[in-house]
This record gives C-alpha cells, sequence and structure tokens, in this order.
C-alpha cells in the first residue's frame, strides 16, 4: 500500500491512507515537494496541498487522523497559515501545528499558542523532530 499520497489540491485517495496523517500546506511548489520527501522518512502518511482551503477539506475528512500539520504562514488564497492554525487550534486541537516563514514572525503576536514556529530554511532534522513528536503524542513512536 502506497503510504503518501501527494495532492496539490487536497484531494487524496483515503483507500491509500491508513494511519496518522502529516499535512503540508505550501504554496511554493519546490518547498512542498522538500517538505512533504523529508516527512516520507517518518511513521506518517503525508497528504499536500498548495493552500490553507484544500487543507481545511482535508482536515474534514471522516477517517482521516491528521497528527502534524506543517504549514507556511504565508500562503496565496483567501486564507493564510495563521488563520489555518488558528482554524485548526479551535476545531482540532489534538494536531500539532508547525508554522515556518522565510520572515521572522516570532514577537509579531500573530502566532498561535500551540504553535511551533520554524524559520525558513528549517533544517531536515528540526522537521523530523517535530514529526516524532507528533507520531508520539498518536502513540506510534
Amino acid at each position: 500500500m502506497d503510504r503518501t499520497t501527494r495532492s496539490t489540491d487536497g484531494a487524496a485517495s483515503r483507500a491509500q491512507i491508513d494511519g496518522p496523517v502529516a499535512l503540508v500546506v505550501e504554496d511554493d511548489a519546490a518547498v512542498r515537494d522538500l517538505a512533504t520527501a523529508i516527512l516520507e522518512e517518518t511513521d506518517l502518511d503525508v497528504i499536500a496541498c498548495d493552500s490553507a482551503e484544500a487543507a481545511i477539506g482535508v482536515l474534514e475528512r471522516k477517517g482521516l487522523n491528521v497528527a502534524l500539520l506543517f504549514a507556511d504562514v504565508r500562503l496565496g488564497g483567501a486564507m493564510d497559515g495563521i488563520a489555518l492554525a488558528r482554524t485548526v487550534e479551535r476545531r482540532w486541537p489534538d494536531v500539532r501545528m508547525v508554522l515556518t516563514s522565510g520572515y521572522d514572525e516570532r514577537g509579531t503576536g500573530r502566532l498561535p499558542e500551540q504553535a511551533v514556529y520554524m524559520q525558513k530554511p528549517w533544517r531536515a532534522l528540526d522537521v523530523l523532530v517535530e514529526a516524532e513528536h507528533a507520531s508520539a503524542a498518536v502513540g506510534i513512536a
């Protein structure tokens, strides 16, 4: 069974997803592919989206267990990564959230309390550590 489903619009086949999910939300295809490739090395299934709206669609699917949200702060579309994280914090409080940006967002007061902030360029090891924390929270580490 294919552990990883990649999709730029959030349309993933549930038949291919059988475990906890890392949801990557990044509008830059190269960065999205890099984050996806790193997270493929973990015990999490990976779904990649290019917008916050697509990510909400994934999160609303019944039967999916999203353990980790890895999202860019500055996304194209009506909803940015901060708004996405606030929605996730409110509706899916058990999801571990990592927000990334090429700009220093710390100290702006915009980041949700539950979110871990990782400035770009992030290190693969840091991404893997956050995935490990998410895996441990759902009991697969």
